[in-house]
């Protein structure tokens, strides 16, 4: 074998059949890492698609979660660690350092990272977010500090060496608390039609700023790992600097994209290519995560600035339409590789901690966002359903909990705990904000008790799905043209919120059916909107009715292909 030795403890793709006669140069070339790549990439795709079907359909769970689990069936740490016929390896061996991946399985899960967090920026409501001085923005803060304080204190109360809420672990702890997804929530409000509620709406409008201070809390922990790593003195001067640093550059760099944008969505339109304009904005969203990481914060700092600066323009839509290829290709690969780095047997001597911790977030996220609103005008019930609504947690707090394995601020054993917090919170969240739903309305303020809890369905019914996306799709063109802000809940649902203002709105296709739920005082509006795209699809199918000669026409085509 050209002296090369392989030990029972080598792994590695030098001591493979498949490579087997080679030199060692060779044995280590890019082709033998691009193959073992394709190999990974393939397994990956097939086990996500099948596993995360299997969550969605039969056990009503999100589909991320069976891609995360599939993650952690088929990688180094269960079944990729087994040595495959014919290639003589593991499929997923461990690898050296602080990752268990291999650097380019690792380097497409930062990329899609990247995708996630950009398409974020794009689906954020910037108008929402510049007026949040109501409600919203007190529930959403408050649920960010209490849940970052207890998350914190865990650390130091539980964790050996750490004797401080400054310390890295603590610090990436306390970020971990604060993360919310709500496109679980989204879906339940939705299929409970309750989207329009005050609940609804407040939960919904605290996620903007709960996703914004979750990023800056993140870049003001990533400068603290890297100060410390730099040898430089820890202190809460020291960490205020880092905050500014982080605020400041997040700050400058969206006030800048804000204005650069549209002058740059309307250059890109000389080419007439929508290609052209895809193409460069994801390009710049690439280069801010590259900037953002340079001067020491997170890449998805970067992407969640470039997409947050695009999303008023009239191409954002666009824009999310035409990534949503790279997004399912991608995404899949994140969470998979997410659940790949969990190491069981790390998992061992901190199950108690994880449950301790996992508990304790979910119950600070609850008080976090529930006391506010419960001193803001909700009952005690309608308080509750804004703290669970607040309580899932998804992609954010993956990432965080990667940024933490990677910098080595924290170990493979609190990554589990990270990974472990998401799935309990998950879980537990979606029959919580169902049963709570049940009841009396939730908000006692008399100016908006009365109908507070009514909503209204506008449905219609379709001979066709064709026919039926046609008219969706025309609708939420008038929408958007009527400066509505759409945001699409789930990219492999037809479910969508629209608002403007006090107006809230929820679109939903099932096949050939069009659902429009919103409140009592909004259907007329509503119905006019219905109506006006009625109006334009009929008119549309009586100019195809009225087609010269159909018949000869399909013919004529026909004799074409014949000839």
């Amino acid at each position: 074998m050209s002296g090369i030795a392989c030990s029972p403890r080598a792994t590695t793709a030098r001591c493979s059949p498949f490579f087997r006669g080679r030199t060692m140069h060779d044995t280590h070339n890019i082709t033998s890492l691009m193959t073992m790549l394709v190999l990974q990439l393939a397994a990956i795709l097939v086990a996500t698609r099948i596993v995360g079907h299997l969550a969605q359909r039969y056990l009503k769970q999100p589909r991320v979660m069976g891609e995360m689990v599939a993650g952690m069936i088929i990688g180094p740490f269960a079944l990729g660690a087994l040595r495959l016929p014919g290639l003589g390896v593991p499929l997923f061996p461990v690898a050296e350092g602080l990752i268990p991946v291999s650097p380019q399985l690792y380097g497409f899960s930062v990329v899609a990272s990247i995708v996630l967090l950009f398409l974020a920026g794009l689906e954020t409501d910037l108008p929402t977010f510049l007026k949040f001085s109501g409600l919203g923005g007190v529930v959403g803060l408050g649920g960010v500090v209490v849940s970052f304080v207890v998350g914190a204190l865990v650390a130091v109360l539980m964790l050996p060496g750490v004797q401080s809420v400054a310390h890295p672990s603590a610090l990436f702890l306390g970020v971990l608390a604060t993360a919310t997804s709500v496109g679980i929530t989204a879906r339940i409000l939705s299929e409970q039609k309750k989207m329009a509620t005050p609940e609804a709406v407040t939960i919904l409008s605290a996620a903007v700023l709960d996703d914004v201070i979750g990023i800056i809390l993140l870049a003001v922990v990533v400068g603290v790992v890297q100060t410390e790593a730099a040898g430089g003195t820890l202190d809460w001067a020291a960490i205020g600097m880092v905050a500014l640093k982080a605020f400041g550059f997040w700050l400058i760099a969206t006030v800048l994209g804000i204005l650069i944008a549209p002058r740059l969505t309307r250059g890109l339109k000389a080419f007439q290519s929508m290609e052209v304009t895809v193409g460069t904005t994801f390009g710049i969203a690439l280069f801010l995560a590259g900037l953002s990481e340079m001067v020491g914060l997170a890449m998805i700092i970067g992407a969640y600035v470039a997409g947050l600066s695009l999303s008023q323009t009239d191409v954002a839509h666009e824009l999310q339409e035409r990534m949503s290829g790279v997004y399912e290709f991608l995404v899949p690969i994140f969470f998979a590789v997410m659940g790949m780095m969990v190491d069981f047997r790390a998992l061992g001597p901190v199950l108690v901690v994880g449950a301790v911790y996992a508990v304790a977030v979910i119950l600070a996220k609850v008080v976090g966002a529930g006391v506010p609103a419960l001193l803001t005008g909700f009952t005690p019930r309608g308080a509750l359903r804004v703290g669970a609504g607040m309580l899932p947690r998804g992609e954010v707090s993956l990432i965080i909990a990667g940024i933490g394995l990677s910098s080595g601020a924290i170990g493979a054993d609190l990554f589990g705990v990270a990974v472990l917090t998401m799935l309990v919170s998950t879980l537990v969240a979606p029959p919580i904000l169902v049963r709570s739903f049940q009841g009396a309305p939730g908000f006692r303020r008399r100016t908006e008790e009365k109908g507070a809890g009514e909503m209204t369905t506008v449905g219609l019914e379709f001979p066709s799905a064709i026919t039926a996306d046609f008219f969706r799709r025309s609708l939420v063109r008038s929408f958007r043209d009527e400066e509505f802000f759409v945001y699409r809940v789930d990219h492999q649902q037809t479910l969508y919120h629209i608002r403007k203002d006090d107006i809230h709105i929820t679109l939903r296709q099932d096949s050939g059916r069009i659902e429009v739920t919103t409140s009592p005082r909004h259907e007329q509006y509503v119905r006019l909107m219905m109506v006006e795209e009625t109006l334009q699809l009929k008119e549309m199918l009586d100019s195809l009715q009225t087609m010269s000669r159909p018949d000869a026409m399909g013919q004529s085509l026909l004799g074409g292909l014949l000839d």
